[in-house]
């Protein structure tokens, strides 16, 4: 504004009209001034579709199929052990010998025993005969053969219980080899060769199965029901089925498990405390890298891949209404949209409800625009789903 034309309105309307004459004209000056300004520059990307397989995430825990304590089943002094801490073992291997020199004596004398009790059953067998014929020829009384028929007995009776003493020894002295009672890995062994060991003794080792292994987890009653619809079978004949979905894990280090596992057991009940039902899915595991006791996350993927709507995750943002997106609509103006996500896709998240293909979002420079604002809109370097 040029001095005489500020003296000028002073004159006409007063000093203080002219001052706000004068306030108003800067005003409307800074205005234009920005209106002028560029929009500013944003990146966007494009919502795309992709076939998604759905799957549900799980915490689980791996358990061997066997697994047992080995306890001395006879006292003794252990004599040798056979096998090494943490060694693979199959059925039937000799782990450890106790000393059986004992038990060799004692089926010695179990043997004798039945010697002795069949010498005195022929012994009553032929004081039975002898008894027979002098009874028939009224030599000897009645109850002469009732005492000899009655000696016969015993004696028969004590051949068997001979006999049953033997298999007791041979069963004792079987029991001083011990053996792997199946195919698995031992642990650390608890005692030393020499040391005496029995049933009433801390076990010797535990060994457990490795190999396929079990991975127990639970799903909530509604994802339950939800697979046993899909999948059209019931709770009884889900494990059998040709169509129980597929069981994956993830390792405690966060690498994939490169097998598929198949449900093997589904309770027959839902915990009342938890509202979840226990269900089991068995893994080959010809690696050995789930170990028993240790916890994985599991996942039980859709039998049919979807067609999901996706954008980058650096485009999501959340306020206390819950999580939106700034689109960039046809008139290069922003707008605030509210939507419904799923899981994430890599980079990418899943969108459920409040886009459509193909709509751009904000990816870069968020900061600087708000809704209802036209801005520059480029398409960002890298473009997810290309």
């Amino acid at each position: 504004m040029s001095l005489a034309l500020k003296n000028s309105t002073s004159r006409l309307l007063g000093p203080a009209v002219a001052a706000l004459v004068y306030m108003g004209m800067a005003h409307a000056a800074l205005a234009q001034d920005q209106g002028d300004a560029p929009p500013p520059k944003v990146s966007i990307a494009a919502a795309y579709t992709q076939e998604i397989t759905d799957e549900a995430v799980f915490i689980g825990r791996a358990e061997a199929l066997d697994k047992a304590d080995i306890v001395a089943r006879v006292s003794g002094f252990l004599e040798s052990q056979d096998v090494e801490d943490g060694a693979l073992v199959q059925q039937g291997d000799i782990l450890f010998t106790i000393e059986p020199d004992l038990y060799e004596a004692t089926l010695e004398a179990r043997n004798a025993d039945l010697d002795r009790a069949e010498a005195s059953l022929e012994l009553a067998k032929v004081e039975l005969a002898r008894k027979e014929e002098l009874y028939q020829r009224d030599a000897t009384p009645e109850s002469e053969r009732d005492i000899a028929r009655a000696n016969e007995l015993v004696a028969e009776a004590e051949v068997k219980a001979a006999k049953a003493a033997i298999q007791q020894a041979q069963l004792d002295l079987s029991y001083t080899e011990i053996h792997a009672p199946f195919s698995g890995r031992i642990g650390r062994v608890a005692i030393s060769v020499g040391d005496v060991v029995g049933p009433t003794n801390p076990p010797l080792v535990n060994i457990v199965s490795e190999a396929p292994i079990y991975v127990n987890f639970s799903l909530n009653e509604k994802q339950f029901t939800t697979i046993l619809q899909t999948v059209g079978e019931n709770a009884s004949s889900l494990a059998e089925s040709e169509q129980s979905p597929n069981v994956r894990v993830t390792l405690p280090n966060g690498t994939e498990l490169g097998e598929t596992g198949k449900i093997v057991f589904v309770d027959n009940r839902i915990d009342p405390l938890t509202g979840a039902i226990t269900m089991r899915a068995e893994f080959d595991n010809a690696n050995r890298l789930i170990v028993d006791g240790a916890f994985l996350n599991v996942r039980i993927e859709a039998l049919e891949p979807t067609l999901e709507v996706l954008i980058p995750q650096a485009a999501l943002q959340r306020d206390q209404r819950g999580e939106f997106v700034l689109v960039v609509n046809d008139k290069q103006m922003v707008e605030q949209r509210y939507i419904t996500t799923g899981n994430t896709v890599d980079s990418a998240i899943i969108v459920k409800e409040g886009l459509r293909e193909g709509e751009s979002v904000i990816v870069e420079g968020l900061q600087r625009v708000r809704p209802g604002v036209a801005v520059d809109a480029v398409v960002a370097s890298e473009q997810p789903g290309e």
